[in-house]
């Protein structure tokens, strides 16, 4: 019995070791299948070195139109959304109270009036004394400056357009009384217009007071061009970015303040860089790299096609495209879309029917 069971037992083992072995044998020669990619064909293209920011567009002059004084809204001489010249009249408060002060005021300057020439009568045939005469005229001149008082508080209650501009939404309305401060209309200077965005400390130097800058908005269309007015004085020590102003003439008039705008600013001279779609890099924290498609030898001999990792440097991006600056030379097979899946090494088979987006200046539809 004992002879019988260690017989089954070498038995087993002989067929378990065999199974081993064929098993071992299949898996070293097995193949994965081969990964469907798309790929683009590397070339050199003029590249402009530029750097791209967010900006917003502020007023070189504007304002919240206000009351001076308190007083009943009693003319209204603007329409909303209208442009209007420096000194136009906006609104007309009422004066009646002023008004009859004012004719009070200049009688009482008529009076003293009166007695100033009067007394200087009596002083030059020495009948009076000179105190006399001093004391009508301060009395003169003090009814002299209220009356010029009363008109001061006359002309403050007609409230005008302290610059040329575009007027907004009308805020009140005939025959409201109005706080002293209290919002009448926004009065807005568009022509021109400052274009606001911070860029990074380091690039202050490859920027000069006087460089061109572009912007762009879902609302404007064309681009608009324009110049750098100036830079802060002071860098955020949050951000390390500095403040940027650029000036726009603005022409069309569709850059309004508060726009939101992508700004993009000449940083040097052009250059040539290798330029593929943006899905062709896999993003890493110990680099950057993309996937080459060439012939590969496997571990029988026979050559196919695969892919070989390559570490590359990049510069800048524009729309669906980015700059690689070394590392991929001109008539490489790039792989574009499925980095995500490759491996160094992986089968790969090519199919161009559906490529993503290579567009420097894409347009998308739902824009």
């Amino acid at each position: 019995m004992l002879v019988v069971v260690i017989a089954f037992l070498a038995i087993i083992a002989s067929v378990k070791t065999f199974q081993i072995k064929a098993a071992i044998a299949q898996g070293s020669s097995y193949q994965p299948p081969p990964e469907a990619v798309t790929t683009v064909i590397a070339r050199q293209e003029e590249w402009s070195t530029t750097l791209n920011a967010i900006g917003s567009v502020a007023a070189v002059n504007g304002v919240t139109v206000s009351a001076d004084l308190p007083g009943v809204v009693s003319q209204i001489t603007f329409d909303s959304g209208r442009s209007v010249n420096k000194g136009d009249v906006l609104v007309l408060l009422d004066t009646k109270q002023e008004r009859a002060q004012l004719a009070a005021a200049e009688a009482q300057r008529e009076l003293t009036r009166l007695a100033l020439e009067r007394q200087k009568g009596l002083v030059a045939q020495g009948i009076n004394a000179q105190a006399a005469y001093d004391q009508a005229a301060a009395e003169f001149k003090q009814a002299d400056a209220r009356v010029a008082e009363l008109r001061a508080t006359i002309e403050r209650k007609t409230i005008r357009a302290p610059f040329s501009g575009v007027l907004g939404i009308r805020l009140v309305n005939l025959g409201q009384y109005l706080a002293g401060g209290a919002p009448i209309v926004s009065l807005q200077s568009l022509r021109p217009v400052y274009v606001n965005f911070t860029v990074p400390q380091q690039e202050i130097g490859k920027l000069a007071v006087g460089s061109g800058v572009e912007v762009t908005s879902d609302a404007l269309g064309a681009p608009e061009a324009g110049r750098i007015a100036a830079f802060d004085s002071v860098i955020d020590e949050a951000t390390r970015n500095v403040r940027v102003q650029a000036a726009f003439d603005n022409r069309s008039g569709k850059l309004r303040p508060g726009m939101f705008v992508e700004a993009q600013l000449a940083r040097g001279a052009k250059t040539m860089a290798i330029t593929v779609p943006v899905s062709a890099i896999s993003y890493a924290p110990f680099g950057d790299s993309v996937f080459i498609v060439e012939d590969v030898k496997g571990p029988n001999g026979k050559s196919y096609r695969g892919v070989r990792q390559q570490f590359v440097k990049l510069g800048g991006a524009r729309g669906d495209q980015v700059a690689i600056l070394t590392g991929v030379k001109p008539g490489e097979e790039v792989v574009t879309s499925g980095v995500f899946k490759l491996r160094p090494g992986a089968a790969v088979t090519v199919n161009n029917a559906i490529q993503p987006g290579n567009n420097p200046k894409p347009r998308p539809e739902d824009s």
